[in-house]
């Protein structure tokens, strides 16, 4: 072992693979039958020193390194809808870039991959099948705000209190109070989904948004006229 040779080359050298005129970055340096090989730019291939040089050697034409910046519309964490799944929310969870380089063509496709909020279905989808409802800072509170309108699905009619002496009474009263505050904090919630959704609506002119603000606005109204009907 210390009679071998250093290698010629050492990870991280920009070199010239000469048969092909391209530059790349030594990633890799193997001992393979007696001689030094070499990887580069993490491929599969590996080179031998005798067809590899340094490009501050190297004499011939060095073919254009292509260089491509991508820039991303959406991030890790942020809340989207896609065509063709309506209302529905994902989350998305990671995104990658695909290249395609032909003779006559070029072009780069960003595939995002989602999580459903409802289920955590999987979905890969383009870039431009996505609408941004929330950023990812944001992302978390909308969930909290659409998890608040699923319990006014849920939510049965609160029961009327008949007035009755003594202990029943109290507790009746009690009851009453505790009821009459969670529907105001209820209605602020709904009031406050509302102006989300509104302002969804402004921004896209999806009609999903605007049967959402109706059913809130409904929802509104029963809790307001239920309201009138539980009186002691």
């Amino acid at each position: 072992m210390s009679d071998r040779k250093k290698p010629k080359y050492n990870i991280g050298d920009t070199v010239v693979i000469t048969m092909y005129g391209t530059v790349g970055k030594i990633t890799d340096v193997k001992w393979l039958d007696g001689m030094y090989v070499y990887e580069v730019n993490k491929s599969e291939g590996l080179y031998m020193e005798s067809s590899l040089q340094l490009l501050s050697d190297y004499e011939g034409e060095v073919l254009e390194k292509e260089h491509i910046d991508i820039e991303y519309k959406y991030f890790f964490g942020d809340l989207v809808q896609v065509k063709g799944y309506g209302s529905d929310l994902f989350k998305i969870m990671g995104f990658r870039t695909e290249i395609w380089r032909y003779k006559e063509d070029a072009w780069e496709d960003i595939i995002y991959e989602l999580s459903r909020i409802s289920d955590g279905e999987w979905l890969e989808a383009g870039e431009d099948e996505l609408t941004l409802v929330a950023d990812a800072e944001s992302a978390d509170v909308f969930i909290k705000k659409l998890g608040l309108l699923y319990l006014m699905n849920k939510k049965e009619k609160l029961p009327e209190i008949k007035a009755q002496n003594g202990t029943t009474f109290r507790k009746a009263e009690r009851e009453l109070l505790a009821n009459i505050k969670e529907k105001r904090m209820l209605i602020d919630g709904l009031l406050d989904i509302y102006n989300d959704y509104r302002i969804l609506y402004e921004m896209f002119q999806d009609d999903d948004y605007l049967h959402i603000m109706r059913v809130i606005v409904r929802k509104l109204k029963l809790i307001v006229n239920n309201d009138g009907k539980s009186t002691v």
